[in-house]
């Protein structure tokens, strides 16, 4: 049996257990011989995943939950095939994830981005039941409490287990989001409601979809809100932002007429 490098009592980030990058965060929650995994990342590494998983002596057929935080390819290409390897567990996520999957949206999913050459396979996924905001998930004796947290995406979902917050693509170690798309359905108010509750909240760890784990600060969360706040009031960031107060002077301006002396 290979042994189990639990960053966490109950949790085991993929990533550390193989000492090496396989692709976002994939955490297994455990509690006994029941197990769960948030996430499984592209196909090319379910198969390794579950390889690893059998190796530190998991009965695969006690996996209860596949769970996709959100729709993005990166996060969940590898879900038909993890499905295929492990038919008890039960494929959960967010009812707009499950929408948009079903439709097999490439764009909402970042499966094809034209504009960067971007084209990746898309499997035919299904979400078998829906979770959201107040839902749980029961795994042994612990309990995960389902936080919908969108702004990223319409469905991303962030799962709080006592003192830990699996904080999805809301905030990174060093204080950079997931990206900002229109295309992908991203929305600035509702990025900065999620990161306010997660900063308002007495979670100490935050366990994030890509990159290291690291410890709740406040002052960390506030600089990259009032970043996006910055965002909502830009116009780099097309119709994700909410205004752009440079038209207001601009109007400004056309009534009272140009004066360069004024720059």
């Amino acid at each position: 049996m290979t042994p189990r490098r639990e960053i966490f009592p109950h949790v085991i980030e993929m990533n550390y257990q193989a000492r090496r990058r396989l692709g976002c965060c994939v955490y297994l929650v455990f509690d006994g011989p029941e197990w769960m995994l948030i996430d499984i990342g592209f196909e090319d590494t379910a198969e390794e995943i579950v390889e690893l998983v059998r190796q530190m002596d998991f009965p695969l057929s006690s996996c209860r939950y596949l769970v996709a935080t959100h729709a993005d390819v990166d996060h969940i290409q590898g879900l038909k095939r993890a499905k295929e390897l492990l038919p008890s567990a039960v494929v959960v996520g967010h009812p707009e994830t499950a929408r948009t999957l079903q439709r097999g949206d490439r764009v909402a999913t970042y499966a094809e981005i034209s504009a960067q050459g971007i084209s990746i396979d898309l499997p035919n996924i299904r979400i078998e039941q829906t979770i959201d905001e107040g839902s749980t998930l029961k795994l042994g004796g612990l309990t995960l409490d389902v936080w919908h947290t969108p702004g990223h995406t319409v469905g991303q979902l962030s799962f709080r287990m006592g003192n830990l917050l699996f904080c999805a693509d809301n905030i990174y170690r060093d204080g950079c989001v997931g990206n900002i798309d229109a295309h992908h359905g991203s929305d600035l108010p509702d990025f900065i409601r999620s990161l306010e509750r997660i900063r308002d909240s007495d979670v100490e760890w935050l366990l994030p979809s890509h990159g290291p784990v690291f410890r709740k600060r406040n002052e960390h969360l506030q600089k990259t809100i009032d970043r996006l706040d910055q965002y909502q009031h830009m116009a780099d960031f097309g119709t994700c932002a909410v205004d752009w107060p440079l038209l207001d002077e601009w109007d400004e301006e056309l009534i009272r007429g140009f004066d360069a002396s004024k720059g």
